[in-house]
């Protein structure tokens, strides 16, 4: 009789106390996994509009000095500190497009793979 009663004085779960909290994590992953991910596509979308951005004030300060718009991205690593900044939709430095005429130009980043379905911005300069 004595090891019957230590035996049920020792602490522990069974096995169905282990699966329900196994089945509680599932469920809350579940739920906040999409929002997790939603979140971390509008983070990388807004970082590559406001880089997009930065890079149009250096085609617009270029083009000012110059009297004309440049449509080749690495001449504007040095207006940028040095490097051109990463586009975090495309997952590289060349992951913008500037289209020009010669007193018009438009700046925008490459939708890429990694933010999703979006659409983004364009920023219109003019001489």
């Amino acid at each position: 009789m004595r090891n019957l009663q230590t035996y049920r004085n020792k602490g522990g779960f069974t096995l169905i106390e282990l699966l329900v909290v196994v089945l509680i994590l599932g469920i809350l992953t579940a739920i906040a996994l999409p929002s997790y991910l939603s979140s971390v596509n509008a983070s990388r979308q807004g970082a590559a509009n406001t880089n997009a951005r930065a890079l149009a004030t250096a085609v617009q300060a270029s083009g000012v000095n110059n009297g004309s718009y440049d449509t080749t991205l690495t001449d504007y690593s040095t207006d940028m500190g040095g490097t051109i900044p990463l586009n975090p939709c495309t997952g590289t430095t060349t992951g913008y497009a500037i289209t020009a005429t010669s007193t018009t130009a438009a700046v925008s980043a490459s939708a890429g793979s990694n933010c999703g379905t979006w659409t983004p911005l364009t920023f219109n300069l003019s001489l």
